[in-house]
């Protein structure tokens, strides 16, 4: 919520003069609605906001195979930059012939597994009203480091 007094704005935490009246930053917190109301002050409700991965400024629908191009192609930096990780494991084995640890390899493995599933959800989606849904509050699900260190 946003608060206005005169028609312009109030922020929140910081001091204001009205009517020769200094009012502390902490009085809009503090104060109740008939005090605020009593003095001049309105609440409006914030601007919407929208997600910019789906929509413009003005909450319009993107173009949906612009979604998904874009979706895509994060997904795809994600899983490079996780795989990359391991790629001297890659390297050592194609140069020396010494295996890949196991555990890497099934992370490896995963990865590609999760990228591939995200995709194909991603291309299943039909509006952005589905995208949303997929991506609404869960990021794709990337197997763990198997070295990555235990907090």
């Amino acid at each position: 919520m946003a608060f206005l007094l005169d028609g312009k704005p109030l922020a929140v935490d910081v001091a204001f003069t009205h009517a020769d009246i200094q009012y502390p930053a902490n009085w809009l917190r503090l104060s109740t609605a008939d005090q605020k109301a009593a003095i001049g002050i309105t609440e409006v409700a914030d601007a919407p906001t929208y997600d910019s991965r789906f929509y413009w400024g003005n909450g319009s629908e993107k173009a949906i195979d612009d979604v998904k191009t874009t979706l895509k192609a994060q997904e795809k930096e994600i899983a490079k930059s996780l795989l990359n990780i391991y790629d001297w494991q890659v390297v050592r084995k194609a140069e020396k012939g010494t295996a890949m640890d196991s555990n890497v390899v099934t992370f490896r493995d995963g990865i590609r597994t999760a990228y591939t599933t995200r995709k194909t959800e991603i291309e299943n989606c039909s509006d952005i009203a589905a995208l949303v849904t997929l991506y609404d509050g869960k990021m794709t699900e990337y197997p763990e480091d198997p070295n990555a260190p235990s907090i």
